[in-house]
């Protein structure tokens, strides 16, 4: 288990003074970036390899929203590997040590040279001592899709959006998703699947979905027939 603390700061917070769903999403990127890096597997490890990890999927359970200046401890640690994925979960506990919000996630092992899915080398799991599974619940991966959706405004990617690997970063996708769907309630649950990377000067179009305390947003290219990602968001 790899943790760390930290505050909530004035750049991480809302209108109401409480954490933005973005900045979960980085403090939790951040916090897998931090256990790598501190175990020997960090970005130069595996560019040497040739090999990188992609997100494929996120599942977000939001229990309350962290206030400035609150104290907070991040935490993350992997579970299960199976062939070419690895399964983690994440944590944010408060100064009492209560959970206020915790996750599920799915990354796969990219051969970078070739852009195709490799098997994990016994290295890399050896570096990850596996832990037991939080207990909270665990949704599907895929996320079911009803109803007509309303196409939104193009979004172009830009320099900002782009991260290390030259594409769009995680959270970013859940930022344009979000301002896409006007979002009109708090956020308890949230779930992305990954489908492709998008690169500087592509173009997202996001089509909306709006089912009472769901919103669902697919982000798709000019054509509509490439799928970038597609996130949930649900109020309890």
């Amino acid at each position: 288990m790899y943790e760390f603390q930290s505050r909530i700061r004035y750049s991480e917070v809302d209108q109401k003074e409480t954490l933005t769903l973005d900045a979960l999403l980085n403090y939790f990127q951040d916090c897998s970036t931090f256990h790598s890096e501190d175990i020997g597997a960090g970005l130069h490890f595996y560019q040497e390899r040739s090999m990188g990890f992609v997100l494929s999927f996120w599942q977000i359970m939001i229990y309350r929203y962290p206030s400035l200046c609150e104290n907070v401890t991040i935490g993350t640690f992997p579970y299960e590997f199976r062939g070419f994925t690895g399964n983690r979960n994440f944590y944010m506990k408060d100064s009492e040590s209560k959970m206020v919000a915790v996750a599920n996630s799915v990354w796969t092992l990219l051969d970078t040279n070739l852009q195709r899915p490799m098997k994990l080398t016994q290295e890399i799991i050896d570096k990850y001592p596996i832990e037991p599974a939080l207990s909270m619940e665990y949704l599907p991966r895929k996320i079911q899709i009803h109803g007509e959706p309303v196409r939104r405004e193009e979004i172009l990617v830009r320099e900002h959006h782009l991260d290390t690997n030259h594409h769009v970063n995680n959270a970013q996708y859940v930022k344009m998703a979000a301002q896409a769907a006007g979002l009109d309630f708090p956020i308890n649950m949230l779930r992305v699947e990954y489908k492709n990377q998008a690169l500087f000067q592509d173009v997202l179009i996001p089509y909306v979905y709006y089912n009472d305390n769901q919103r669902i947003v697919q982000l798709k290219d000019v054509t509509g027939s490439k799928i970038y990602a597609i996130v949930e968001f649900v109020s309890s």
